[in-house]
């Protein structure tokens, strides 16, 4: 039987959390990187080194990894999903058919994170830094700062605090298992994303249409690899 005081010590949890938030969200104005810069050097799918925690297997897009290993140093993240989709010899990797249809998990320029040692399907205090995140890269729903594409969090189906966050990055329009022609990133090394050291262009790339991201509630049969 639950106590007066036991859930005295909940609400007063349930609130700091909420507060916890709310200041995350009033100091996100300034969020997001203060430049941006698009590569245009050939990437490829590669593992997800080991000074970024995630599941065994886990690979992205070569041209991302500087932004998740930054990211990894400054937010307490698990990649759970990565690249989603087939390597040169026949070899799948990824969740199978899970992600919606134009995903850029299928081009290695998504990951779905959680946090490290977190608490798994419930929103709690573990959360904290990935909200966080999620407002950095976000601070208004639906406007993501560059290079983001598409963020999926609170407000977005199947996505959100204690389920995960999905990022996205800007990228050229491609075809389904191709590498993008063009990634953008943010400037990563001794300055911090905040601090300015590539100006930010005055007008990037047109990036592709259709569905950024998020996990699919339909099951269907896969495609075969497309050939450079």
């Amino acid at each position: 039987m639950t106590t007066a005081a036991e859930k005295v010590g909940r609400a007063l949890l349930a609130l700091a959390v909420i507060l916890a938030i709310c200041l995350l969200a009033a100091n996100s104005a300034s969020a997001g990187p203060a430049s941006t810069r698009i590569v245009y050097t050939a990437g490829e799918i590669v593992p997800i080194p080991a000074a970024i925690p995630h599941e065994e297997g886990d690979m992205v897009d070569s041209r991302i990894v500087p932004d998740l290993r930054w990211i990894a140093q400054h937010y307490s993240i698990y990649v759970t999903d990565g690249y989603s989709g087939p390597l040169l010899n026949g070899e799948h990797v990824g969740c199978n058919n899970c992600h919606v249809r134009g995903s850029d998990h299928y081009n290695g320029l998504a990951v779905d994170v959680v946090p490290l040692n977190g608490t798994s399907g419930k929103c709690d205090a573990t959360w904290a830094g990935i909200t966080r995140l999620a407002l950095w890269a976000e601070p208004v729903q639906n406007k993501p700062v560059l290079p983001f594409r598409w963020i999926g969090y609170d407000g977005d189906a199947g996505h959100g605090c204690g389920n995960h966050l999905h990022l996205s990055w800007n990228h050229a329009p491609a075809a389904r298992y191709e590498l993008a022609e063009w990634v953008e990133v943010f400037p990563t090394g001794s300055t911090t994303p905040g601090e300015p050291r590539h100006p930010r262009p005055k007008s990037s790339p047109k990036p592709p249409p259709g569905p950024e991201g998020g996990i699919s509630s339909v099951r269907s049969g896969g495609l075969s690899p497309r050939g450079d």
